[in-house]
Protein backbone atom coordinates (compact mmCIF):
# COMPACT_ATOMS: atom_id res chain seq x y z
CA UNK A 1 0.00 0.00 0.00
CA UNK A 2 1.10 3.57 -0.59
CA UNK A 3 1.81 5.81 2.38
CA UNK A 4 -1.34 7.78 1.62
CA UNK A 5 -3.44 4.61 1.58
CA UNK A 6 -1.95 3.47 4.88
CA UNK A 7 -2.66 6.80 6.53
CA UNK A 8 -6.23 7.08 5.28
CA UNK A 9 -6.95 3.43 6.04
CA UNK A 10 -5.77 3.83 9.61
CA UNK A 11 -7.99 6.88 10.08
CA UNK A 12 -10.97 4.98 8.69
CA UNK A 13 -10.27 2.17 11.18
CA UNK A 14 -10.13 4.65 14.06
CA UNK A 15 -13.45 6.22 13.09
CA UNK A 16 -15.13 2.84 12.55
CA UNK A 17 -14.20 1.80 16.08
CA UNK A 18 -16.38 4.64 17.38
CA UNK A 19 -19.37 4.14 15.05
CA UNK A 20 -22.53 4.67 17.15
CA UNK A 21 -24.54 2.30 14.96
CA UNK A 22 -22.20 -0.50 16.01
CA UNK A 23 -21.51 0.52 19.61
CA UNK A 24 -24.81 1.72 21.07
CA UNK A 25 -26.97 -1.45 20.75
CA UNK A 26 -24.96 -3.53 23.23
CA UNK A 27 -25.53 -0.91 25.95
CA UNK A 28 -29.29 -0.48 25.63
CA UNK A 29 -31.27 -1.49 28.74
CA UNK A 30 -34.54 -3.42 28.67
CA UNK A 31 -37.63 -1.21 28.33
CA UNK A 32 -38.96 0.09 31.66
CA UNK A 33 -42.48 -0.38 32.99
CA UNK A 34 -43.29 3.19 32.05
CA UNK A 35 -42.26 5.50 29.23
CA UNK A 36 -38.84 5.80 27.59
CA UNK A 37 -37.82 9.29 26.57
CA UNK A 38 -34.58 9.71 24.64
CA UNK A 39 -32.77 13.05 24.83
CA UNK A 40 -29.22 14.12 24.14
CA UNK A 41 -26.78 16.31 22.32
CA UNK A 42 -23.53 16.06 20.38
CA UNK A 43 -22.04 15.46 16.98
CA UNK A 44 -22.91 11.76 17.32
CA UNK A 45 -26.43 12.35 18.66
CA UNK A 46 -28.21 11.70 15.36
CA UNK A 47 -26.41 8.40 14.77
CA UNK A 48 -26.89 7.36 18.39
CA UNK A 49 -30.63 8.08 18.16
CA UNK A 50 -30.89 6.05 14.96
CA UNK A 51 -29.09 3.15 16.64
CA UNK A 52 -31.58 3.25 19.52
CA UNK A 53 -34.54 3.23 17.11
CA UNK A 54 -33.20 0.28 15.14
CA UNK A 55 -32.73 -1.88 18.22
CA UNK A 56 -35.57 -0.82 20.52
CA UNK A 57 -38.51 -3.26 20.65
CA UNK A 58 -41.20 -2.14 18.22
CA UNK A 59 -43.97 -2.63 20.78
CA UNK A 60 -42.22 -0.64 23.54
CA UNK A 61 -42.95 3.10 23.87
CA UNK A 62 -40.14 5.33 22.59
CA UNK A 63 -40.02 9.07 21.97
CA UNK A 64 -37.63 11.93 22.40
CA UNK A 65 -35.45 14.70 21.05
CA UNK A 66 -31.71 15.02 20.44
CA UNK A 67 -29.64 17.96 19.21
CA UNK A 68 -26.77 17.71 16.76
CA UNK A 69 -24.64 20.05 14.70
CA UNK A 70 -25.93 21.49 11.44
CA UNK A 71 -25.39 18.93 8.68
CA UNK A 72 -25.06 16.02 11.12
CA UNK A 73 -28.70 14.93 11.29
CA UNK A 74 -30.08 11.57 10.16
CA UNK A 75 -33.64 10.50 9.29
CA UNK A 76 -35.41 9.03 12.32
CA UNK A 77 -39.02 8.08 13.03
CA UNK A 78 -39.57 8.03 16.81
CA UNK A 79 -36.84 10.38 18.07
CA UNK A 80 -36.76 13.90 16.66
CA UNK A 81 -33.36 15.23 15.60
CA UNK A 82 -32.81 18.99 15.78
CA UNK A 83 -29.77 20.70 14.25
CA UNK A 84 -28.17 23.66 15.99
CA UNK A 85 -25.04 25.81 16.23
CA UNK A 86 -21.55 24.53 16.99
CA UNK A 87 -19.01 25.54 18.26
CA UNK A 88 -20.92 28.74 19.05
CA UNK A 89 -24.40 28.08 20.48
CA UNK A 90 -27.55 29.50 18.90
CA UNK A 91 -31.27 29.96 19.41
CA UNK A 92 -32.16 26.65 17.76
CA UNK A 93 -30.15 24.77 20.36
CA UNK A 94 -31.60 26.94 23.14
CA UNK A 95 -35.19 26.14 22.17
CA UNK A 96 -34.53 22.41 21.82
CA UNK A 97 -32.68 22.32 25.15
CA UNK A 98 -35.60 24.01 26.86
CA UNK A 99 -37.88 21.28 25.49
CA UNK A 100 -35.49 18.55 26.69
CA UNK A 101 -35.51 19.96 30.21
CA UNK A 102 -39.31 20.19 30.16
CA UNK A 103 -39.70 16.58 29.02
CA UNK A 104 -37.29 15.32 31.67
CA UNK A 105 -39.27 17.10 34.37
CA UNK A 106 -42.52 15.40 33.34
CA UNK A 107 -41.25 11.84 33.83
CA UNK A 108 -42.19 9.52 36.71
CA UNK A 109 -40.08 7.04 38.71
CA UNK A 110 -41.19 4.12 36.51
CA UNK A 111 -39.97 5.89 33.38
CA UNK A 112 -36.52 5.91 31.76
CA UNK A 113 -34.65 8.98 30.59
CA UNK A 114 -32.10 7.66 28.08
CA UNK A 115 -29.51 10.38 27.49
CA UNK A 116 -27.23 10.23 24.44
CA UNK A 117 -24.09 12.27 25.05
CA UNK A 118 -21.15 12.97 22.74
CA UNK A 119 -18.57 15.61 21.96
CA UNK A 120 -19.95 18.93 20.79
CA UNK A 121 -22.83 18.72 23.22
CA UNK A 122 -21.59 21.64 25.31
CA UNK A 123 -22.54 24.23 22.70
CA UNK A 124 -25.54 22.31 21.33
CA UNK A 125 -27.16 21.77 24.74
CA UNK A 126 -27.26 25.46 25.64
CA UNK A 127 -29.84 26.94 27.98
CA UNK A 128 -28.47 29.99 29.78
CA UNK A 129 -29.41 30.74 33.37
CA UNK A 130 -31.83 33.54 34.13
CA UNK A 131 -30.16 36.90 33.66
CA UNK A 132 -27.76 35.67 30.95
CA UNK A 133 -28.81 36.27 27.33
CA UNK A 134 -27.92 33.90 24.48
CA UNK A 135 -25.95 36.72 22.83
CA UNK A 136 -23.82 36.99 25.98
CA UNK A 137 -23.19 33.25 25.97
CA UNK A 138 -22.18 33.45 22.32
CA UNK A 139 -19.78 36.28 23.06
CA UNK A 140 -17.97 34.54 25.91
CA UNK A 141 -17.83 31.30 23.88
CA UNK A 142 -16.11 33.07 20.98
CA UNK A 143 -13.57 34.61 23.33
CA UNK A 144 -12.81 31.27 24.96
CA UNK A 145 -12.41 29.57 21.58
CA UNK A 146 -9.91 32.19 20.46
CA UNK A 147 -8.00 32.12 23.75
CA UNK A 148 -6.67 28.56 23.46
CA UNK A 149 -8.40 27.47 26.68
CA UNK A 150 -8.54 23.67 27.15
CA UNK A 151 -11.97 22.11 26.74
CA UNK A 152 -12.15 21.19 30.43
CA UNK A 153 -11.74 24.86 31.38
CA UNK A 154 -14.28 25.96 28.81
CA UNK A 155 -16.78 23.47 30.17
CA UNK A 156 -16.25 24.61 33.76
CA UNK A 157 -17.44 28.04 32.65
CA UNK A 158 -20.33 26.64 30.62
CA UNK A 159 -21.61 24.48 33.48
CA UNK A 160 -21.91 27.53 35.70
CA UNK A 161 -23.93 29.45 33.10
CA UNK A 162 -26.35 26.63 32.27
CA UNK A 163 -29.72 25.38 33.51
CA UNK A 164 -29.07 21.85 32.22
CA UNK A 165 -25.34 21.08 32.27
CA UNK A 166 -23.18 20.14 35.25
CA UNK A 167 -25.58 17.41 36.38
CA UNK A 168 -28.70 19.58 36.28
CA UNK A 169 -30.49 17.47 33.63
CA UNK A 170 -30.38 14.35 35.80
CA UNK A 171 -31.32 16.35 38.88
CA UNK A 172 -34.42 17.68 37.09
CA UNK A 173 -36.14 14.30 36.62
CA UNK A 174 -37.64 11.61 38.86
CA UNK A 175 -37.06 8.92 36.23
CA UNK A 176 -34.16 6.51 36.14
CA UNK A 177 -31.37 8.10 34.07
CA UNK A 178 -28.98 6.18 31.84
CA UNK A 179 -26.48 8.33 29.96
CA UNK A 180 -24.60 6.61 27.12
CA UNK A 181 -21.46 8.65 26.54
CA UNK A 182 -19.07 8.81 23.58
CA UNK A 183 -15.97 10.50 24.95
CA UNK A 184 -14.11 13.25 23.12
CA UNK A 185 -12.02 14.46 26.07
CA UNK A 186 -8.79 13.30 27.63
CA UNK A 187 -9.44 11.18 30.70
CA UNK A 188 -12.97 10.19 29.56
CA UNK A 189 -14.60 11.74 32.64
CA UNK A 190 -18.35 12.23 31.95
CA UNK A 191 -18.30 15.55 33.80
CA UNK A 192 -16.28 17.05 30.92
CA UNK A 193 -18.15 15.45 27.99
CA UNK A 194 -20.87 17.80 26.72
CA UNK A 195 -20.37 19.57 30.06
CA UNK A 196 -21.77 16.58 31.96
CA UNK A 197 -25.56 17.03 31.90
CA UNK A 198 -26.01 13.89 34.03
CA UNK A 199 -22.71 13.83 35.92
CA UNK A 200 -21.72 15.48 39.22
CA UNK A 201 -19.61 18.61 38.83
CA UNK A 202 -16.61 19.06 41.16
CA UNK A 203 -15.84 22.56 39.83
CA UNK A 204 -17.03 25.83 41.35
CA UNK A 205 -18.20 29.32 40.46
CA UNK A 206 -14.90 30.64 41.75
CA UNK A 207 -12.98 28.40 39.34
CA UNK A 208 -15.17 29.50 36.43
CA UNK A 209 -14.50 33.15 37.19
CA UNK A 210 -10.76 32.51 37.60
CA UNK A 211 -10.62 30.73 34.20
CA UNK A 212 -12.07 33.75 32.44
CA UNK A 213 -9.53 36.01 34.13
CA UNK A 214 -6.63 33.68 33.35
CA UNK A 215 -7.38 33.62 29.62
CA UNK A 216 -8.11 37.32 29.40
CA UNK A 217 -11.81 36.84 28.65
CA UNK A 218 -13.97 39.83 29.49
CA UNK A 219 -17.43 38.49 30.29
CA UNK A 220 -20.53 40.48 29.35
CA UNK A 221 -22.38 42.13 32.23
CA UNK A 222 -24.98 39.39 32.71
CA UNK A 223 -22.35 36.65 32.93
CA UNK A 224 -20.09 38.64 35.25
CA UNK A 225 -23.01 39.33 37.58
CA UNK A 226 -24.13 35.69 37.63
CA UNK A 227 -20.64 34.37 38.42
CA UNK A 228 -20.24 36.98 41.14
CA UNK A 229 -23.55 35.92 42.66
CA UNK A 230 -22.44 32.30 42.56
CA UNK A 231 -19.13 33.03 44.26
CA UNK A 232 -21.00 34.96 46.96
CA UNK A 233 -23.37 32.03 47.54
CA UNK A 234 -26.48 33.82 46.30
CA UNK A 235 -26.87 31.26 43.47
CA UNK A 236 -26.85 27.48 44.14
CA UNK A 237 -23.81 25.51 43.00
CA UNK A 238 -23.99 22.64 40.51
CA UNK A 239 -24.65 19.15 41.99
CA UNK A 240 -21.42 17.79 43.47
CA UNK A 241 -20.10 14.20 43.79
CA UNK A 242 -22.21 12.34 46.32
CA UNK A 243 -25.24 14.58 45.86
CA UNK A 244 -28.39 12.45 46.39
CA UNK A 245 -30.09 14.38 43.57
CA UNK A 246 -27.97 12.30 41.16
CA UNK A 247 -28.34 8.92 42.89
CA UNK A 248 -30.67 7.67 40.14
CA UNK A 249 -28.25 8.53 37.31
CA UNK A 250 -25.81 6.14 35.64
CA UNK A 251 -23.17 7.56 33.25
CA UNK A 252 -21.71 4.87 30.98
CA UNK A 253 -18.78 5.69 28.65
CA UNK A 254 -19.21 3.44 25.59
CA UNK A 255 -16.58 4.74 23.14
CA UNK A 256 -13.18 6.32 23.71
CA UNK A 257 -10.18 7.62 21.85
CA UNK A 258 -8.10 4.81 23.33
CA UNK A 259 -10.24 2.17 21.60
CA UNK A 260 -9.94 4.01 18.29
CA UNK A 261 -6.15 4.28 18.60
CA UNK A 262 -6.02 0.53 19.28
CA UNK A 263 -8.02 -0.11 16.09
CA UNK A 264 -5.61 2.02 14.08
CA UNK A 265 -2.64 0.22 15.64
CA UNK A 266 -4.13 -3.13 14.63
CA UNK A 267 -4.59 -1.80 11.10
CA UNK A 268 -0.89 -0.94 10.82
CA UNK A 269 0.23 -4.15 12.50
CA UNK A 270 -1.68 -6.18 9.95
CA UNK A 271 0.16 -4.41 7.14
CA UNK A 272 3.70 -4.90 8.36
CA UNK A 273 4.12 -1.54 10.09
CA UNK A 274 5.03 -1.50 13.78
CA UNK A 275 2.60 0.76 15.67
CA UNK A 276 3.71 2.87 18.61
CA UNK A 277 0.78 4.39 20.51
CA UNK A 278 1.81 7.52 22.38
CA UNK A 279 -1.45 7.81 24.28
CA UNK A 280 -4.88 9.34 23.96
CA UNK A 281 -4.28 12.40 26.12
CA UNK A 282 -1.86 14.60 24.15
CA UNK A 283 -2.67 18.24 24.84
CA UNK A 284 -1.00 21.64 24.46
CA UNK A 285 -0.61 24.23 21.73
CA UNK A 286 -0.79 22.42 18.37
CA UNK A 287 2.29 24.02 16.88
CA UNK A 288 4.36 23.29 20.00
CA UNK A 289 3.18 19.68 20.32
CA UNK A 290 4.27 19.15 16.72
CA UNK A 291 7.85 20.08 17.60
CA UNK A 292 8.02 17.20 20.09
CA UNK A 293 6.70 14.70 17.53
CA UNK A 294 9.12 16.02 14.90
CA UNK A 295 12.07 15.46 17.24
CA UNK A 296 10.87 11.92 17.95
CA UNK A 297 10.46 11.22 14.23
CA UNK A 298 14.07 12.26 13.63
CA UNK A 299 15.21 9.95 16.40
CA UNK A 300 13.40 7.02 14.79
CA UNK A 301 14.55 7.85 11.26
CA UNK A 302 18.22 8.52 12.00
CA UNK A 303 18.89 6.11 14.86
CA UNK A 304 16.17 3.44 14.81
CA UNK A 305 15.64 4.13 18.49
CA UNK A 306 13.53 2.79 20.12
CA UNK A 307 12.16 1.08 16.98
CA UNK A 308 13.40 0.53 13.45
CA UNK A 309 11.15 1.70 10.60
CA UNK A 310 8.61 1.07 9.30
CA UNK A 311 6.94 2.64 12.34
CA UNK A 312 3.61 4.41 12.84
CA UNK A 313 3.64 6.83 15.79
CA UNK A 314 -0.02 7.17 16.79
CA UNK A 315 -1.58 9.62 19.23
CA UNK A 316 -4.90 11.10 20.28
CA UNK A 317 -6.13 13.85 22.54
CA UNK A 318 -7.03 17.45 21.94
CA UNK A 319 -4.50 20.18 21.28
CA UNK A 320 -5.42 23.86 21.10
CA UNK A 321 -4.78 26.80 18.80
CA UNK A 322 -4.38 30.33 20.11
CA UNK A 323 -5.37 32.69 17.31
CA UNK A 324 -2.81 35.39 16.68
CA UNK A 325 -5.08 37.58 14.58
CA UNK A 326 -8.14 37.59 12.31
CA UNK A 327 -8.42 35.64 9.08
CA UNK A 328 -6.83 32.34 10.10
CA UNK A 329 -8.30 29.17 8.60
CA UNK A 330 -7.86 25.62 9.72
CA UNK A 331 -8.15 23.81 13.00
CA UNK A 332 -5.81 22.19 15.47
CA UNK A 333 -5.11 19.13 13.29
CA UNK A 334 -3.99 21.02 10.21
CA UNK A 335 -1.99 23.47 12.33
CA UNK A 336 -0.23 20.53 14.01
CA UNK A 337 0.67 19.13 10.58
CA UNK A 338 1.98 22.40 9.17
CA UNK A 339 4.18 22.94 12.23
CA UNK A 340 5.32 19.31 11.97
CA UNK A 341 6.24 19.86 8.33
CA UNK A 342 8.29 22.95 9.15
CA UNK A 343 10.13 21.11 11.92
CA UNK A 344 10.74 17.92 9.88
CA UNK A 345 11.92 19.73 6.74
CA UNK A 346 14.27 17.43 4.80
CA UNK A 347 13.36 14.25 6.68
CA UNK A 348 13.03 11.58 4.04
CA UNK A 349 10.26 8.94 3.73
CA UNK A 350 8.28 10.39 6.60
CA UNK A 351 4.57 11.11 6.23
CA UNK A 352 1.85 12.23 8.62
CA UNK A 353 -1.89 12.57 8.95
CA UNK A 354 -3.88 14.50 11.53
CA UNK A 355 -7.69 14.49 11.47
CA UNK A 356 -10.57 15.13 13.82
CA UNK A 357 -12.66 11.99 14.13
CA UNK A 358 -15.86 14.03 13.77
CA UNK A 359 -14.86 14.92 10.20
CA UNK A 360 -14.52 18.67 10.87
CA UNK A 361 -11.19 20.28 11.80
CA UNK A 362 -12.05 23.64 13.28
CA UNK A 363 -14.60 25.56 11.23
CA UNK A 364 -13.71 24.52 7.69
CA UNK A 365 -14.93 21.59 5.56
CA UNK A 366 -12.04 19.18 6.12
CA UNK A 367 -11.35 16.54 8.74
CA UNK A 368 -7.65 17.35 8.57
CA UNK A 369 -4.82 16.85 6.11
CA UNK A 370 -1.89 14.72 4.98
CA UNK A 371 1.74 15.80 5.14
CA UNK A 372 4.15 14.27 2.60
CA UNK A 373 7.96 14.40 2.53
CA UNK A 374 7.81 16.89 -0.36
CA UNK A 375 4.97 19.07 0.96
CA UNK A 376 7.14 22.07 1.77
CA UNK A 377 8.98 21.81 -1.55
CA UNK A 378 5.71 21.73 -3.49
CA UNK A 379 4.36 24.65 -1.46
CA UNK A 380 7.37 26.83 -2.18
CA UNK A 381 7.04 26.02 -5.90
CA UNK A 382 3.56 27.54 -5.65
CA UNK A 383 4.92 30.64 -3.98
CA UNK A 384 3.71 29.71 -0.49
CA UNK A 385 5.68 30.52 2.65
CA UNK A 386 4.96 27.73 5.20
CA UNK A 387 6.24 29.72 8.18
CA UNK A 388 4.19 32.79 7.29
CA UNK A 389 1.03 30.71 6.88
CA UNK A 390 1.71 28.99 10.21
CA UNK A 391 2.12 32.35 11.93
CA UNK A 392 -1.20 33.44 10.42
CA UNK A 393 -2.99 30.24 11.57
CA UNK A 394 -3.74 29.45 7.91
CA UNK A 395 -2.84 25.78 7.69
CA UNK A 396 -6.04 25.19 5.72
CA UNK A 397 -4.77 27.48 2.95
CA UNK A 398 -1.46 25.61 2.87
CA UNK A 399 -2.91 22.12 2.48
CA UNK A 400 -5.76 23.23 0.23
CA UNK A 401 -3.25 24.64 -2.25
CA UNK A 402 -1.40 21.30 -2.28
CA UNK A 403 -4.58 19.24 -2.68
CA UNK A 404 -3.77 17.41 0.56
CA UNK A 405 -6.84 18.14 2.65
CA UNK A 406 -8.72 15.11 3.98
CA UNK A 407 -12.44 15.69 3.39
CA UNK A 408 -14.79 13.05 4.77
CA UNK A 409 -17.90 15.04 5.61
CA UNK A 410 -19.52 14.52 9.02
CA UNK A 411 -18.66 11.11 10.48
CA UNK A 412 -21.41 11.46 13.12
CA UNK A 413 -19.12 10.35 15.89
CA UNK A 414 -16.39 12.07 17.86
CA UNK A 415 -13.56 10.61 19.95
CA UNK A 416 -11.22 13.55 19.56
CA UNK A 417 -8.23 13.93 17.26
CA UNK A 418 -6.28 11.20 15.49
CA UNK A 419 -2.65 11.77 14.56
CA UNK A 420 -0.09 9.47 13.02
CA UNK A 421 3.52 9.98 11.86
CA UNK A 422 4.50 7.22 9.42
CA UNK A 423 8.20 6.50 8.98
CA UNK A 424 8.64 4.08 6.09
Amino acid sequence: MSARELLLGSFAAAVAAADPLQIVPAHLPPPPRGRTVVVGAGKAAGAMALAVERHWPAAAPLEGLVITRYGHGLPTERIRVVEAGHPVPDESGEAATREILRRAGELAPDDLLLVLVSGGGSSLLSLPVEGVAMEELKAVTRQLLASGAPIQDMNTVRKHLSLIQGGRLAAATRARVLALVISDVTGDDPTHIASGPCAPDPSTFAEARAILAHFGVRPPAGIAAHLEAGVAGRVPETPKPGDPALAHADNRVIATARASLAAAAAFFQGRGVTPMVMGDSVTGESSEVAKVFAAFARQLRHHGDPLHPPVAVISGGETTVTLRGPGGRGGRCSEFLLSLGVEMAGLEATWALACDTDGIDGSEDNAGAILAPDSLERARALGLDPRRLLAANDAYGFFAALGDLVVTGPTRTNVNDYRVVLIR
